[in-house]
């Protein structure tokens, strides 16, 4: 774990390491000689960016208007096999970037499965989508087909659903207006648990917005007005906090998404800083940092959604650099500029040794 730690020096943790890498054809973070564990590979804005087609996108038409098949402002983002779930702020859809087809789409969400404000999206490994909707204060649910199946949260139980996780029999949600997470039991809809309250003592929230949860069933926490990610076991129990506010390495201006791999490295997205930091999840250690503000591939502009993906190597494989083993995918959603999707890559370097690493 220790050969992950990156020395950080503020002056530069926040403009970001790839302006001085510009020049390399394979962007590694950290970068080499170091023992690089991420690389950028990719990202994708349009059809044409997964090798589709660049044709109207009818189900986007309005009138006369036409528009591309083309991500606008992405705000969530969640994975399956062979598919990416974007939820698209400004196009209040639910898109879907299907890798195999090389086609976008959108989930319909048609009769009781209309949806009005989608906002944050999570996805089993079963292909089945859970959606908030600020507007009809619900989570809608969509099976592998993308038809509706049912929903949570029926009148008063939720005022501003912001995002959703699943462990379980547990569905979490984080109600950016009550301040609190609420738990609901996954087969019954029933509510099962409300935690947190509004302030700034461990355990309570002020907006939680973005949450995950981890491999053991531990929920993470965006508490975005006290700039700080809190940690909670499957039961809702405080276990600790992570970053605090300000501006030095482990620290946080404005924090957005979260997601946590199977190694316990918890990425987190801070659209003021535009780059996410990489901590240890059970040390709370500042590990890493990709992306910065900055033109140049792999750069990010406002970053919001991020996630982390088991499922699609075999897609971004040929992005991979020779002597480097890609283990999972990590997606990070920037809601301006020119680049929408970025795509890295956590993996093992696999060539000669590197200085003092042998």
């Amino acid at each position: 774990m220790r050969k992950l730690i990156l020395s950080f020096f503020s002056a530069v943790l926040f403009i970001g390491c790839a302006a001085q890498v510009k020049e390399q054809e394979t962007l590694f973070y950290p970068p080499l000689p170091q023992q690089p564990r991420l690389q950028f590979l990719t990202s994708i804005t349009n059809e044409a960016d997964i090798g589709g087609s660049t044709g109207a996108f009818k189900e986007f038409l309005l009138g006369t208007q036409t528009s591309q098949k083309a991500i606008a402002r992405p705000i969530d983002i969640g994975a399956s096999k062979d598919k990416i779930y974007v939820v698209d702020g400004q196009l209040q859809k639910v898109l879907v970037l299907d890798l195999k087809e090389k086609e976008f789409s959108y989930i319909k969400g048609k009769r009781q499965g209309k949806y009005f404000q989608p906002v944050g999206i999570w996805v089993t490994e079963d292909d089945i989508k859970y959606i908030t909707d600020m507007q009809r204060k619900q989570v809608l649910v969509f099976d592998s087909d993308n038809m509706y199946i049912k929903s949570y949260g029926q009148t008063d139980m939720l005022e501003k659903p912001y995002d959703v996780a699943v462990y379980e029999d547990r569905v979490y949600v984080s109600d950016f207006n009550k301040h609190q997470i609420t738990v609901f039991d996954k087969e019954t809809g029933e509510i099962t648990q409300n935690f947190g309250s509004l302030g700034q003592e461990e355990g309570e929230f002020y907006r939680p917005a973005h949450i995950s949860v981890d491999n053991k069933g531990n929920l993470y926490v965006t508490d975005s007005f006290n700039y700080r990610i809190q940690k909670f076991n499957p039961d809702g129990q405080f276990v600790k906090v992570i970053g605090r506010h300000g501006d030095a390495p482990g620290s946080f201006a404005r924090p957005k998404g979260l997601s946590v791999d199977n190694e316990d490295h918890l990425y987190v997205a801070d659209a003021a800083f535009e780059n996410v930091q990489i901590f240890h999840a059970e040390t709370a250690q500042t590990l890493l940092f990709i992306g910065g503000y900055t033109e140049v591939a792999g750069g990010m502009y406002l970053p919001n959604g991020i996630s982390v993906d088991y499922s699609n190597l075999e897609h971004f494989q040929n992005y991979a650099d020779k002597d480097f083993r890609l283990k999972y995918l990590v997606y990070v959603g920037n809601m301006l500029g020119f680049k929408k999707i970025n795509v890295y890559g956590f993996g093992d370097w696999t060539g000669d040794p590197l200085p003092g690493l042998q």
